[in-house]
């Protein structure tokens, strides 16, 4: 729930009438006789209490505990309970301001004239929605034509809000809801959660203490910086704060890190907020610069890449971006064939509401947007909501997804995992660590029990788990299962010791030949993550200077269930007897007919011997063991050659050599479909090279 400064709707004047009911009892000496020290010490806590909670900004949770202490010696002032109340509203515990705003009305109608409002949204924190609706609709009937004309659409939102919550409480979706624990939070705020698809780096923003600066804000947290943690097994690494650049002595937050851990968007909340851009080089990170395309002089706060990293979908309140609806409405960026960016593009009245659009997550499904919004049908505060890419470009309209995910509360910085199966967000809830704590989503199938494997990360089975959720209720159906990670190590294939390399990795849509994306490999230490979302046939070509390219080819059925394939690569340096297989070369059933999705292939191919004029190579055909050997001896050199006949239009035939081998060098067992598969293939190697 938004936060209520004092007195949340700014129109709160205390009317304190003593002779109420004759139950009022005002701090004054002759009410407490024979208390003289304890009155002492009530009015020195209630002038300290005040203090903090009259500021500018103010510390509720300073001013409590003390109210607390003096409400032990009058509990039965009308002022003091409002106060309290008040102080609860604006806590985790908001539930807890009900007894308290109901002890002030009862002691003075008039106490405030917001108790009546304050006390319909401690109701709706505390899941009573019927008690909520009609306190507000009490609420409503004491406001005077003016306020009624300033606050109607107000309360009948809230209203909304509560009949909504209604609906997804009795219709709740199966998950389990962890606090992270100590591993991750703190009793300071942590909050906007980003991880790597393969769920093996998470990064998240933290007020605690930091060895940047020791200045505190008003409410007694730190600036923000950016801390990182590892996934160990199934459980999270102790957090470690990033060293420079990527924090420094001001506010740094993180608001979005592409699939591969990689890139990584950060918020500059200077100049009204603008977005920062770093990407990883080895084992630092490149000093963060802002991105031009989506920065503007209105607050842009969140980002996200598409899997490809040539969409960037943003979060902007810049009405001067073509069009604006609300307060915060989700944008786009598209990477042209000329590499230069779009003009933003808002996603439309579908995603954008007239209220707040934020936090925007784009799966590496390459179709399933989130993002948290306190429009649509929200349950309370901001709920995420999901939305999908339709075929013609077009976004369906959003989905709630959930209670108990979302609750009447703020739930903001989803985040999902390649899986589909966990995700992560940021939420204050009663018995976390801090203010606002990072949580992990574990989404539970209809096949499923309650014992889950160890593969589905339970945080439940961590010792520091701090609390769970649990609602065994219907599935959720999260559609973002169709998706395959390749990921693995780019390293020499000659070293002696292991010795990893930063390569080009260049991903190929094999129908069409464009190029989907390209990424590289970490310098240091050779890792790279691959999103595939299904429905392609996807030619892969790692390609690193002095080393011959290696392909491969993953064609990924529509109906493709989520899947994770390791791939340690190891390059051939460009040297005599090198060889790799051409995994996207294709020849029609039975024929030597080339197929044109193995151009793009073949092309690497050219590329390398033109930069190398004095290498020769052989093309060698191989099949596998069905049929005869002379029909496949024709069969195999046929296809060779008319691989050297492609690549002959580039190059010269003195250059190019051919040679079928039948069946005869077989590189897996020919008794599986699968090793078949593999021993049907078309190998290049370099005769010589010669300078």
């Amino acid at each position: 729930m938004k936060s209520f400064q004092y007195l949340s709707l700014l129109c709160c004047v205390f009317i304190m009438q003593t002779t109420t009911f004759g139950q009022n009892v005002e701090f004054k000496k002759k009410n407490f006789p024979g208390k003289k020290s304890e009155y002492k010490q009530a009015k020195k806590d209630l002038k300290k209490a005040d203090k903090f909670f009259f500021e500018e900004y103010p510390i509720y949770s300073e001013a409590l505990p003390l109210y607390l202490n003096v409400y032990k010696l009058n509990p039965k002032n009308a002022e003091l309970n409002y106060k309290i109340g008040v102080c609860y509203v604006n806590s985790v515990n908001m539930p807890k301001a009900i007894p308290y705003l109901l002890q002030a009305e009862q002691l003075s109608p008039y106490v405030a004239s917001d108790v009546l409002f304050l006390l319909a949204t401690a109701y709706h924190a505390d899941y009573q929605f019927d008690k909520s609706i009609n306190t507000f609709r009490r609420h409503q009937s004491n406001l005077s034509p003016e306020e009624i004309t300033r606050m109607a659409r107000t309360i009948e939102r809230r209203i909304e809000e509560c009949k909504t919550g209604k609906e997804l409480v009795a219709d709740s979706v199966r998950a389990f809801i962890d606090n992270m624990g100590a591993n991750i939070n703190t009793g300071y705020s942590d909050y906007s959660p980003a991880i790597t698809a393969d769920l093996s780096m998470m990064v998240f923003t933290s007020k605690r203490t930091n060895p940047f600066n020791n200045k505190k804000d008003p409410v007694g947290e730190y600036d923000e910086n950016i801390w990182v943690s590892s996934r160990l097994g199934s459980q999270w690494s102790q957090a470690e704060v990033m060293e420079k650049p990527i924090n420094s002595k001001h506010n740094d937050a993180t608001i979005g890190i592409s699939p591969d851990g990689q890139k990584m968007f950060m918020y500059y909340g200077k100049k009204g907020g603008d977005i920062m851009y770093t990407e990883r080089k080895g084992k630092s990170w490149t000093n963060p610069r802002f991105f031009k395309p989506i920065n503007s002089d209105g607050h842009e706060s969140a980002a996200s890449f598409s899997y490809d990293g040539k969409t960037i979908y943003f979060v902007s309140n810049n009405s001067n971006k073509t069009v604006n609806y609300g307060q915060h409405d989700i944008y786009k960026c598209t990477l042209n064939v000329k590499d230069k960016w779009s003009d933003p593009i808002n996603l439309g009245a579908t995603i954008n509401t007239p209220y707040d659009e934020v936090d925007v997550f784009m799966h590496p499904d390459g179709r399933t947007m989130f993002f948290s919004s306190d429009g649509h049908n929200t349950m309370g505060g901001y709920d995420v909501f999901r939305s999908e890419l339709q075929d013609d470009g077009s976004w369906s309209t959003p989905e709630n997804i959930g209670y108990p995910i979302n609750t009447p509360g703020d739930e903001r910085f989803f985040v999902l995992a390649g899986s589909g199966r966990v995700g992560y967000y940021s939420s204050s809830r009663v018995g976390g660590l801090g203010k606002h704590d990072v949580y992990e989503i574990t989404f539970l199938g209809p096949e499923k029990k309650l014992e889950m494997a160890t593969e589905n990360l339970l945080i439940a089975s961590q010792s520091q788990a701090v609390t769970q959720d649990v609602v065994i209720e219907k599935s959720v159906d999260i559609k973002t299962s169709r998706l395959t990670i390749v990921k693995g190590v780019v390293s020499d294939a000659f070293a002696e010791t292991p010795t990893y390399l930063g390569a080009e990795i260049v991903i190929t849509d094999n129908e069409t030949g464009q190029v989907i994306s390209t990424l590289q490999s970490n310098s240091s230490t050779g890792q790279f993550l691959i999103p595939l979302p299904s429905g392609k046939n996807y030619g892969i070509a790692v390609k690193k200077e002095g080393y011959l390219f290696h392909s491969e080819n993953f064609n990924i059925p529509k109906t493709s269930d989520y899947q994770e394939i390791i791939l340690n690569v190891k390059l051939m340096k460009i040297q005599k007897d090198s060889r790799i297989v051409l995994r996207n070369v294709f020849f029609d059933y039975g024929s030597a007919k080339l197929d044109p999705k193995s151009y793009t292939e073949l092309d690497n191919l050219i590329k390398i011997m033109q930069d190398n004029p004095n290498m020769i190579i052989e093309i060698g055909g191989h099949t596998d063991n069905q049929g005869s050997h002379q029909f496949n001896q024709k069969l195999s050199e046929a296809r060779a050659q008319s691989v050297v006949n492609y690549i002959a239009k580039s190059i010269p035939m003195s250059r190019l050599q051919y040679q079928g081998y039948a069946f005869d060098q077989p590189v897996a067992d020919n008794c599986t479909d699968e090793g078949r598969a593999l021993n049907r293939r078309v190998e290049f190697k370099i005769i010589s090279n010669d300078e």
